[in-house]
This record gives structure tokens, C-alpha cells and sequence, in this order.
């Protein structure tokens, strides 16, 4: 008991107490205890504190297991993806990327009309019109637009008949029509844009 208490200085019994039955009294940073308390509060308060180190190792472990799950990669982009390829939309602008397939793998001529000179709203493909091919819709994008490439470009007027060729035909979720790649576009016989390869490009 002294040994706990190192900070003691008077150490005596209590008055009137039997000589069985005595008391002491532990003077302890100008606080005023009994040995007797002192037990008690022990009995009492180490069964308090377990359960509260266990409910907050838990907590911490629970919070722990949240962060790990919320770092985790979601896969909804993928189902999305996903569920607009099975969607009738996705469907139909898959068929109709299709139908023009094997003229832009061999970068044949292909016949079309233009119908807007606008892009759909919110779309980033840079410079393209709306061209109609054999009664379905397409995207006809040239890219980033760059005035001395483009320039010819603008005079160019809705129902007006053209030729074009293309490297690549695209879709994405975001829009409602294959995205056809402009390399080549000619009206009235006339070469009105031709991409340039890049150097060491093909």
C-alpha cells in the first residue's frame, strides 16, 4: 500500500475506530481517501472500462473495413455499359455501326446526306455534322477543329449529298448514334477535306 501510494505523507488511524476494525486514511494529492474506497472503486470501475476498450477496438476495426470496401474499385461503369449494349437503343446503334463495317475496313466511298449541322447536345467530339446512310442516322466527326483543316468544311449545308471515308466507326454510351471517324469528305466531285497522316502514323 505504501508502495502505490508514493506521493503519501501521514498515514494514521481513524478516531474511535476498533483496533479490529480500522481504517486507514491516505492523504493523496490533497484528496481524502480510505483504503476501503479505494477497493471498492477498483471493483467497480475495472468493469467499466473492458467493455468500453472493446466497444471501441470495434469501432475502430468496423471503420477500418468501411474505408477498405469504399476504396475499392465500383463496377457499376462496367454494368452500365453493359445494360446500354442489351437496351434497345444500344442495340440498334450497334446494328447500324454494323451495316457500314466492312466499307471502313476496306475505307471504301460510302454515300450519305447531311441532315444537321450541329452535333447532339453536350457531345465532345469536336468538329462533325449529322449525316444520314442508307435511312439511318450517324455521327460524322473530324475531330478537335482546326481552322485551315476545317475551313472548307463550313460551307457545307444541310441535305447536301456527299462521299466520305472513314478509318473507324465508334459508339459510346453517351450517345444515341454510331460515331463515324472523317478522313475524307468530297461534295460535287469536289475534295473539300482529306486528313493528313501523321508523320510515322499510319
Amino acid at each position: 500500500m505504501h508502495e502505490y501510494y508514493r506521493s503519501i505523507f501521514v498515514v494514521s488511524p481513524l478516531k474511535g475506530s476498533k483496533k479490529n476494525d480500522v481504517e486507514w486514511i491516505l492523504f493523496y494529492s490533497d484528496r481524502l481517501y480510505t483504503y476501503q474506497t479505494y477497493k471498492n472503486m477498483k471493483k467497480i470501475i475495472y468493469p467499466l472500462i473492458l467493455p468500453l476498450a472493446i466497444a471501441s477496438g470495434l469501432a475502430f476495426a468496423n471503420h477500418e473495413i468501411k474505408s477498405e470496401t469504399f476504396k475499392k474499385p465500383s463496377p457499376k461503369p462496367r454494368a452500365a455499359v453493359d445494360m446500354w449494349q442489351t437496351s434497345p437503343q444500344g442495340i440498334k446503334v450497334l446494328d447500324n455501326a454494323a451495316k457500314i463495317r466492312s466499307q471502313v475496313k476496306d475505307s471504301t466511298n460510302i454515300e450519305a446526306v447531311i441532315t444537321s449541322l450541329y452535333l447532339p447536345l453536350g457531345s465532345q467530339l469536336g468538329f462533325g455534322v449529322m449525316i444520314r446512310i442508307k435511312s439511318e442516322d450517324y455521327i460524322l466527326s473530324f475531330g478537335l477543329e482546326n481552322s485551315n483543316d476545317f475551313q472548307q468544311l463550313h460551307s457545307l449545308k444541310v441535305n447536301d449529298k456527299i462521299m466520305i471515308r472513314s478509318h473507324s466507326v465508334m459508339y459510346a454510351p453517351k450517345y444515341s448514334y454510331p460515331i463515324v471517324s472523317g478522313d475524307y469528305l468530297e461534295r460535287d466531285g469536289k475534295i473539300m477535306y482529306k486528313r493528313i497522316p501523321r508523320q510515322g502514323g499510319c
